[in-house]
């Protein structure tokens, strides 16, 4: 039963889930832990960020791109509980060239409270389905979005609203972030009019994008909506970024912008909330004034001026990511925008991502390497022979721990008994008189606690024999003068006894040592046996496909070598444990052995009648 238990023990660790740790899905075999953080006295970030958009860049320097899908579809962002995938979606991913821009959706983003989730990716095996949707990503809260990676056609609406361009723009496939659009001072493409882009009086508004002028114009207008007397136009005026609104026939204008520089990007952001207009430049608020969003229903346009106001300068340049949103930005997630966008150290301040890492479990070493090579290539009958080989090293290192500690109570009640002992051999007169129990508790010298604990020794078993022995005989046999005493016939007989009481106790103490020598002798050769039918099952293979190479027979011949080697695994430690337990036989035999000596002796010597 003992046996039994502990082999449960050993097994439990084989029943356990390989995953050590949490993992949202074992197929998927490498993840990487992604990390918001607005604490950072860099960033200046103060206030709440909502539930961003994150843009992930992806490169050779923080992504594998060999062990992922070819198309980037086993991607899965998934939160910081490790169950609840995000939405995302993929604006662009090249495995040749090592490039991708991959877009999340992160749930409330307290201020100065870190907030992760993981970006899972390599399928172990099979493709895998892809599940990314832009129109889940920004979850209505976007009328619309342009990432401007189409190439010779109309841009269109990441967003899911259906609010795509007019007509095909002037694409650059290299910008800030993907694709990008090249504006060369007209209008590049209008947008047609739809509900989800009408805006109220008085309404909110967030209007953003990434902008490169390639020159300063005064008045270059960036985007335009007029509508009759209303209108909403956002340019740069000899390089200083402006917002123009124009309600009932008036017109105002955000005033006192620095210029931007030309040749580099730029986030420029338009915020309309509670009567307010401001203005942003790389996350930070440049400039603002008291006027309130105009009701606008018409088509806008991009690059340009409407076409009804001719005569109007466009802007030269490069524009990117340009995104509309029916709610007010706060400060905070503007800036947040412009800096985890903008990519490089200004990214670093809100947006870090951790190491690589791999199912953490018991057996999840084998997935790689050397020995991911040897269990791949092990055939059925290597997995029969090294899971019989598993049971037999169960079994011996159950044996050998159990009978370990079953001579540690021997040997430690063998030393109890042989200290009171003394006392009995030079008094026999102990054996004979009062009752058994007086007798077994030698003399009543040893209390019931280290009575219990002495009983666990064989030398003391031993002695309750030889004991029980001379006061039978003590009740038959009597000397001269009535005093006691046992004959050269009665001697022999207690000898005999005790060596009966030897042979049991060796019995028992040499109980399952049997299965050790098995181990040691049965394991190699079953290892062997292993390896011979692996071999041959190898060189089969290959004389059937026709193809001989080191590839094709190298894992079959390493396969093979790992039943050998669990022979050899059974076989060693059974082999060490089998010659210690051996000698801790022999010392407890030797006790008994002496002790019955000794016994005999001084029993003859007490109860020799000629000295009566």
């Amino acid at each position: 039963m003992k046996l039994f238990r502990f082999t449960s023990v050993l097994l439990l660790p084989l029943l356990w889930s390989a995953t050590a740790q949490a993992w949202w899905n074992k197929e998927w075999a490498i993840r990487r832990q992604i990390t918001i953080d607005t604490s950072s006295k860099e960033a200046g970030l103060s206030g709440p960020v909502g539930s961003p958009v994150v843009l992930l860049r992806l490169h050779d320097g923080n992504f594998q791109f060999g062990n992922a899908s070819e198309d980037g579809s086993d991607i899965r962002p998934i939160a910081q509980d490790d169950k609840t995938p995000l939405s995302f979606h993929i604006e662009k991913y090249d495995s040749l060239l090592s490039e991708a821009y991959i877009w999340v959706r992160v749930p409330d983003v307290k201020e100065g409270a870190p907030v992760s989730f993981w970006l899972y990716y390599g399928r172990k095996a099979g493709s895998a389905e892809r599940v990314e949707s832009s129109k889940d990503t920004y979850h209505g809260e976007q009328s619309l979005v342009f990432h401007f990676g189409e190439q010779g056609t109309a841009p269109s609406d990441a967003a899911g609203n259906g609010n795509n361009g007019d007509k095909a723009a002037s694409n650059s496939a290299g910008s800030m972030i993907g694709g990008g659009l090249k504006l060369a001072g007209v209008t590049a493409f209008g947008v047609p009019a739809s509900e989800s882009l009408e805006w109220r009086e008085g309404g909110t508004l967030t209007w953003s994008a990434w902008i490169k002028p390639a020159s300063h114009a005064p008045n270059a207008v960036l985007f335009s909506r007029r509508d009759g007397a209303n209108a909403l136009v956002v340019g740069l005026d000899n390089g200083a970024p402006y917002a123009e609104v124009s309600s009932g026939g008036n017109s105002q204008r955000v005033p006192g912008v620095t210029p931007v520089g030309v040749n580099s990007w730029h986030h420029l952001a338009v915020v309309a909330d509670a009567g307010k207009l401001s203005v942003y430049v790389d996350g930070e608020s440049v400039a603002s004034m008291a006027a309130s969003l105009p009701a606008l229903k018409s088509a806008l346009y991009v690059g340009g001026d409407s076409p009804e106001k001719s005569g109007a300068t466009g802007f030269t340049g490069e524009l990117d990511e340009l995104q509309i949103s029916p709610l007010a930005g706060t400060p905070a997630a503007i800036k947040f925008a412009a800096l985890s966008q903008g990519g490089g150290d200004k990214a670093a301040m809100v947006l870090s991502m951790g190491e690589d890492e791999a199912p953490k479990g018991l057996f999840d070493f084998m997935e790689g390497g050397y020995i991911g090579v040897i269990i791949g290539s092990l055939t059925v009958d290597g997995w029969v022979v090294i899971g019989l080989l598993a049971v037999m090293f169960v079994i011996s290192w159950g044996v050998m721990i159990g009978k370990a500690g079953y001579l540690n109570k021997i040997a430690k009640a063998n030393g109890l008994f042989i200290e009171e002992w003394q006392h009995v051999a030079k008094d026999f007169s102990i054996l004979d008189q009062g009752d058994a129990d007086h007798a077994r508790r030698i003399g009543g010298r040893v209390d019931s606690d280290k009575h219990a604990a002495i009983q666990n020794s064989t030398v003391y078993r031993i002695y309750e024999i030889g004991m029980s022995e001379v006061r039978n005989r003590m009740a038959t046999e009597k000397g001269s003068g009535g005093k006691r005493f046992l004959s050269a016939r009665a001697m022999s007989a207690i000898r005999a006894s005790l060596e009966d009481g030897f042979l049991k106790e060796m019995n028992r103490l040499n109980n399952k040592m049997v299965l050790l020598t098995i181990a040691i002798s049965g394991g190699p050769f079953l290892g062997l046996l292993g390896t011979v039918v692996g071999v041959m099952i190898t060189f089969a293979a290959v004389a059937q496909a026709g193809d001989v190479n080191v590839n094709a027979i190298a894992p079959g011949i390493a396969a093979a070598l790992a039943a050998t080697v669990a022979g050899l695994g059974v076989a060693i430690p059974a082999l060490f444990g089998y010659n210690y337990l051996l000698a801790r036989v022999k010392e407890a035999s030797a006790s008994m052995q002496t002790f019955i000596e000794e016994f005999t002796t001084k029993a003859g010597e007490f109860y020799d009648n000629a000295n009566q």
